[in-house]
């Protein structure tokens, strides 16, 4: 199964088991990267324009938009992809990306900053807002799904200047980045594993 709005699908990768694995669901799937292209510190746009050049290089067809699937995020849905790519065919942007509420315990303008051990206030007092009701809704890139036009990732960016939000619940937005985040995904993925099935799907 595959998200119905994407025509091709890369795993761009420097790990040889990781594109064995890919290999092994689909021979077109694999994309070498090169380990230049691979460090902790490359940013995004270099191994997609890496992918496309690559691609194109190859006889393929010019592409006019693009979409980066985090594997970090591994509840991410067949559907919040196709959301986020209709989200930027329909609006006319330059990009579309997931997003996430952001909780209450940490709303900016609960932010402090701390004095020795005095807290003041970072961005702005709280004057009062204390309940959820009371403050705005905030909301941050969930890391899942950035969806791109062609002239942005020419302009060497993966976010343009008109960018939208496609909302994701908190329970599929897991950004995995370390042990804890990883633990807590595995746990999130066995509490669907035993969900009772729905009645009602068909």
């Amino acid at each position: 199964m595959r998200a119905s709005l994407l025509q091709r699908l890369v795993v761009s990768s420097d790990d040889e088991e990781i594109l064995q694995v890919a290999r092994g669901c689909e021979p077109t799937l694999p994309l070498e990267r090169p380990a230049a292209l691979a460090t902790d510190t490359s940013p995004a746009i270099d191994y997609v324009q890496h992918a496309l050049l690559t691609l194109e290089g190859a006889g393929e067809e010019h592409y006019d938009a693009v979409a980066i699937i985090q594997p970090s995020s591994p509840l991410t849905l067949l559907a919040d992809i196709d959301a986020t790519i209709m989200l930027l065919e329909t609006s006319g942007a330059d990009t579309a990306v997931s997003v996430v509420k952001v909780a209450h315990d940490v709303h900016p303008l609960k932010f402090k900053v701390m004095q020795g051990n005095r807290l003041l206030s970072y961005l702005e007092e709280e004057a009062g807002r204390m309940a959820a009701d009371e403050l705005p809704d905030v909301y941050v890139r969930n890391c899942a799904v950035y969806a791109t036009k062609r002239d942005v990732v020419d302009a060497r960016r993966v976010i343009g200047d008109d960018c939208r939000g496609y909302v994701m619940p908190r329970d599929r937005s897991i950004d995995i980045n370390d042990l804890s985040d990883l633990r807590f995904a595995e746990f999130l993925m066995g509490l669907q594993e035993h969900a009772p099935a729905d009645k009602h799907a068909v």
